[in-house]
């Protein structure tokens, strides 16, 4: 195996040795970008002073914006010379931790759907305990009515609440309600909760809308710049 094509495994992460020597991360000391930086501050320059008054300084100015054009897909291509490889290895190392902590999300997530259970179980049972006292209340209630005395005393049980808060030595786990909604009927709601969709505005009237109910849609005038 050649030296460049060695390969470092990192748990499940393999990862180009050299190519990972090769990552840059200072692109102002790069002589390509500093040459494109050079280029950019004189297109500025001729750009602040530019006079258009005439056909050959609009000729002069096409000129200038398709050098503009080609120095922004080289600046563009720099950037993703740099960045490419960050983020293949950024992919990858986030999908390392993503394995990693697997074990832990899903412990939690089954610890807390346990303790939630537990909570409901012990919720039923409250409701339960205060459902018999109930009856039985309203039993005396209608012996006491009935005969004016009670044959034997009210036997309640012992309401145990369900609890709230958990606190140990390590944290503590209480119980909090998270309020949710689905809109089911769009019509009804205030406007204030109507949103515009922008991006599907846009790409209807770039094809050819000229009219939708509470929209202004106007032309303004562009410039498309083509570099040969």
């Amino acid at each position: 195996m050649t030296k460049g094509t060695e390969i470092e495994n990192v748990g499940s992460l393999s990862v180009n040795v050299e190519q990972r020597a090769l990552v840059k991360v200072n692109p102002l000391s790069d002589l390509e970008i500093q040459t494109l930086i050079t280029e950019a501050e004189k297109i500025l320059a001729y750009a602040r002073t530019r006079q258009v008054t005439n056909p050959q300084e609009a000729k002069c100015a096409t000129d200038d914006l398709s050098a503009i054009s080609g120095i922004k897909k080289r600046m563009e291509a720099s950037r993703k010379g740099y960045l490419d490889p960050i983020n293949a290895i950024k992919d990858e190392l986030n999908q390392v931790f993503k394995d990693i902590m697997a074990p832990v999300f899903e412990a939690d997530r089954i610890t807390r759907d346990k303790m939630l259970a537990f909570n409901r179980e012990q919720q039923r049972i409250q409701v339960e305990q205060e459902e018999i006292n109930r009856k039985r209340m309203e039993a005396a209630e209608a012996e006491m009515q009935l005969k004016g005395e009670l044959t034997e005393s009210v036997n309640l049980v012992e309401v145990v609440e369900a609890p709230k808060h958990i606190n140990t030595a390590m944290g503590a786990a209480g119980m909090t309600k998270i309020w949710k909604f689905e809109v089911i009927d769009f019509s009804l709601l205030p406007d204030r909760f109507k949103m515009e969709n922008a991006t599907l505005i846009g790409k209807v009237v770039r094809a050819g809308e000229r009219e939708i109910p509470g929209v202004k849609i106007w032309a303004e005038d562009s410039l498309r710049v083509t570099t040969r």
